[in-house]
């Protein structure tokens, strides 16, 4: 089934390259300003969009054995995710129950066991408290209801999502809204990571919309990879989730001799491919195929983010693809950092002298319209109608 989407997708994509056309949604869109700004609409959007909604902080190849486990912080909270001796993945706050201390430094490992650097409580892969130092004179506990707080986590095509509350107010495939079908196509679970690195950001809205954002293409990267780049795009949406790809006569005339079902599945799948409301996948060619997946997370403040790019590779041990990943990386390290964000933090200065009241998405920016809508929509949504929002929609 998510085959024969991504062929009907190439074929809509094919018919506008050839007729010179994309699809234009009704009327121009405008955001207020202050929603890029605002402090007290930021810290509505940390609670209802980044604590509610299941966020990708990981990938099955990179936690691929048990014992396995990976430490980050997201949106204030400290989280270790972690794969049992039953290849279940699990997360936790990564947070001692003794006196709160961090248990495990940020980044990733291998153990069977976790104990806090401050008075060595210990910790196993399921989170049980295990281990409690001079356990006699500390006194009478209950180890049982001492173990690390679990959090909820799924593992689906490949990426590991994991919730910021012990309660999840919204099951993964409610959220995903089939999505997960066509990102099996991407093949994460046949790759393997090769490089991360983190850029500093504006706010995160201002981040996200360049990577729904097509138009800026030939203008914005015209140094480096953008000149002979279309402007237009075309969108198709699973919820607030989308694909974003444009029109190509390349892609028509390379296809044009070949029956649908020989078509390669990695040029079905090109294009930015994004989760709501933190990620955007984009790939190239380099000896294989090259993923960079970028986790866009708020910072500690509505002017700024961080994003960590992630880059995944379906032949790392080819000759000479050290170098080659190693340029990429670099290279698009420069093209965030030095044109996306570089604009998006002088954007973000600007908007925030108030003298602009609204910005506007125009009917070619569907995709940005549809990005916002959803923000609106989820922060006037309650827990207990969340699962019905994203079963109706909002289109």
């Amino acid at each position: 089934m998510s085959r024969d989407q991504l062929v009907a997708m190439a074929r809509r994509s094919i018919d506008h390259a050839k007729a010179n056309t994309i699809e234009l949604v009704d009327e121009v869109f405008r955001v207020p300003a202050r929603n890029y700004f605002d402090q007290a609409r930021w810290e509505q959007e940390m609670e209802r969009i980044f604590h509610r909604m299941p966020l990708v902080m990981g990938f099955s190849c990179e936690m691929a054995k048990p014992g396995d486990y990976k430490a980050l912080e997201v949106a204030g909270t400290p989280v270790l995710i972690s794969r049992g001796a039953d290849g279940m993945v699990r997360a936790f706050v990564n947070s001692c129950s003794h006196r709160g201390a961090i248990v495990v430094k940020e980044g990733t490992g291998h153990a069977r066991r976790f104990s806090c650097p401050y008075h060595a409580w210990t910790y196993d892969q399921q989170g049980d408290l295990v281990g409690i130092l001079d356990r006699d004179s500390f006194g009478s506990v209950d180890t049982a209801c001492l173990g690390l707080t679990a959090l909820p986590v799924a593992e689906r095509a490949g990426l590991i999502f994991v919730w910021l509350r012990p309660k999840a107010a919204l099951d993964i495939d409610t959220f995903l809204c089939g999505y997960d079908d066509l990102l099996g196509q991407l093949g994460f679970v046949d790759c393997r990571v090769v490089g991360s690195q983190t850029i500093a950001g504006p706010n995160w809205k201002v981040a996200y919309d360049g990577y729904l954002d097509l138009y800026h293409l030939p203008v914005l990267h015209r140094e480096t990879f953008g000149a002979n780049m279309a402007n237009k795009a075309l969108y198709t949406a699973w919820g607030p989730h989308q694909r974003v790809t444009s029109p190509s006569r390349n892609v028509a005339d390379l296809l044009a001799d070949v029956a649908p079902e020989q078509w390669p599945t990695e040029r079905l799948t090109l294009g930015v491919w994004t989760i709501f409301p933190h990620v955007s996948i984009a790939s190239f060619e380099s000896g294989g195929r090259v993923f960079m997946v970028s986790q866009l997370y708020p910072g500690v403040d509505p002017g700024s983010s961080f994003t960590v790019q992630t880059f995944l590779h379906t032949q790392p041990d080819a000759p000479g693809q050290a170098e080659e990943i190693e340029k990429t990386m670099a290279f698009l390290h420069h093209v965030v950092q030095d044109e996306d964000y570089y604009t998006g933090l002088r954007l973000q200065r600007a908007l925030k002298t108030g003298l602009k009241a609204e910005v506007l998405f125009g009917r070619n920016e569907g995709g940005g319209q549809r990005f916002h809508r959803w923000i609106d929509a989820i922060l006037a949504t309650d827990d207990d109608d969340l699962a019905p929002l994203f079963k109706a929609g909002i289109d």
